[in-house]
């Protein structure tokens, strides 16, 4: 679906990429993950066909999305950070505006709006202004008029942050009902938890593609045994564990420590560590690394 080879752009001195890399396949959820800053939306600009690299090369359902732009933009779907939505017209009359920009026949927009409106749960708000709409419905609303002209790629800048956990939910049970219909998403989060939802992801840092897989890839990568531990006192904890041996790393996670170990069989002193010490262990479990894990593993090299 999507084959990009060194892509590099510029702004002044500054490398928004730096020579990034990416193959999607079709008919999966593609996640670009990093921190503001890491080169996420002027990647998807540059899929969208609104903004040209510098250097590098891109194939997008097979055409030359560089030297011939037009020729993608009916076979894409894009959704900026930004709502940017006629404020005025009703949640209808955006989507009509679209199918008229995008050209879709008169016979077919009918059809194609009432079932996005259902598909979308919008329906009973077809009627409402834009801007009375809540931040959740106002992605959902943007969402629509990216899917009407059914486009085989669907590219999502950002498209839950500042919403509320049920309509983060909610858009991503969306996104994977348009799995099923064929329809393949890039989308680009600052959130690992919600990442991890995705079928391959791409971890971005300042504008290098750091590594790329599915997470049972992604954590063959973390080379430690990660340990999750709840104690009486979790900044002495830190304190002490940071000055053993066998620590590779002790990283806050709200009211959690990860350890990572060089050997599961450290955990065990670790722990009396910290007990002599008069600090109680209420939990010190193995698990899994989460993708948070993995990018600080990634961008510290360790």
């Amino acid at each position: 679906m999507v084959e990009a080879q060194g892509l590099w752009k510029r702004f002044g001195r500054t490398e928004a990429l730096r020579g990034v890399d990416l193959s999607v396949r079709e008919g999966i959820i593609f996640a670009l993950v990093g921190p503001d800053g890491a080169g996420k939306t002027t990647l998807l600009r540059i899929l969208a066909g609104i903004m040209t690299p510098d250097d590098g090369r891109l194939n997008i359902v097979g055409c030359d999305a560089i030297k011939d732009p037009e020729s993608i933009k009916d076979k894409i779907g894009y959704l900026s950070q930004r709502f940017s939505l006629n404020p005025v017209l009703t949640v209808e009359e955006n989507i009509e505006f679209f199918a008229a920009l995008y050209k879709v026949p008169s016979t077919a927009r009918v059809t194609r709006t009432e079932r996005l409106l259902e598909f979308s749960r919008l329906g009973p708000f077809k009627k409402r202004q834009a801007a009375r709409l809540s931040g959740g419905m106002k992605q959902k609303l943007s969402l629509c008029c990216s899917l009407i002209h059914t486009p085989k790629l669907l590219l999502l800048d950002e498209p839950t942050t500042g919403v509320d956990p049920i309509s983060r939910r909610e858009l991503w049970e969306i996104l994977y009902g348009l799995l099923g219909e064929g329809i393949t998403i890039i989308v680009s989060t600052p959130y690992m938890d919600e990442a991890e939802r995705a079928g391959e992801i791409m971890l971005l840092h300042k504008g290098r593609g750091l590594i790329t897989g599915d997470m049972q890839k992604l954590r063959s990568r973390f080379g430690f045994a990660l340990f999750e531990v709840i104690t009486s006192d979790n900044r002495s904890a830190h304190e002490l564990a940071s000055k053993r041996l066998g620590l590779r790393r002790a990283v806050f996670f709200g009211e959690k420590l990860h350890l990572a170990l060089d050997s599961p069989d450290d955990a065990a002193g670790i722990k009396s560590l910290m007990e002599d010490s008069g600090i109680g262990v209420k939990v010190m479990e193995q698990v899994s690394p989460g993708l948070e894990d993995i990018f600080i593993q990634e961008i510290t090299g360790e």
